[in-house]
């Protein structure tokens, strides 16, 4: 998410006036655990708006540890592991996953690892049946990534075989996909798979975060029993 993004502003706007922001028209958490997972060239910052606000709806919100979402997805993988797995240990529930863009395809894949770890999973602008539909400045931006990743860990991004064939399995956990039409980073017709319910929204790419109609559906969602 680009802070400078106009549109995204437009939708932080919008937030912070809707009765959403303060609670209203959504359940009550129950204090079940939250881990949010920034997209592609972001980070936990981009995250803290819903992580403050989870927290005051009634949730154990925790951010990822990912200052920059830009190295492979293995490497990636083994510190979301470490992070699910502490949870469960202090809690003794499954964590509930919600991704951002690359953050849901990460969510969706550690899911299948870890499916006695994780409650359900909902990705956010994430490109689930085909991570490689983007738009063409953010194929450019992975096009460097991948240089970057090669050089200092000897691994390209389209070359993470086992990762690119767990995301394509049919979900362990709930899982669910929410999208916008309007979608200025990934094609979102990516987002959306036969085996996957998938629930459009107003707004763009970078602003799935801070957009008051997600919100309303993640109350609802977090608020699902148990399994």
């Amino acid at each position: 998410m680009r802070l400078w993004d106009p549109l995204a502003v437009r939708e932080l706007s919008a937030l912070l006036g809707d009765p959403v922001f303060r609670g209203r028209g959504v359940p009550r958490g129950d204090g079940r655990p939250v881990l949010l997972i920034p997209g592609f060239l972001a980070g936990d910052w981009t995250m803290r708006v819903l992580h403050g606000w989870l927290g005051r709806i009634g949730y154990r919100s925790r951010l990822s540890g990912i200052v920059l979402n830009v190295q492979h997805s293995e490497r990636l993988l083994s510190g979301l592991k470490r992070g699910v797995a502490e949870v469960k240990e202090e809690t003794g529930s499954r964590v509930s996953l919600i991704g951002h863009s690359r953050g849901g395809l990460l969510a969706k894949v550690l899911s299948q690892r870890r499916p006695d770890h994780v409650e359900q999973v909902i990705a956010l602008g994430a490109p689930l049946s085909d991570w490689t539909d983007l738009a063409a400045v953010t194929r450019h931006a992975v096009g460097v990534v991948r240089a970057v990743n090669e050089l200092a860990y000897g691994r390209r991004l389209h070359a993470e075989g086992r990762f690119t064939y767990d995301l394509k399995l049919a979900p362990l956990v709930p899982t669910t996909s929410i999208y916008t039409k309007d979608d200025d980073v990934v094609n979102f017709r990516s987002c959306l798979r036969p085996d996957i319910p998938a629930i459009p929204v107003w707004g763009t790419h970078n602003g799935l975060v801070v957009n008051p109609e997600v919100f309303r559906l993640l109350g609802r969602l977090l608020a699902r029993p148990k399994r």
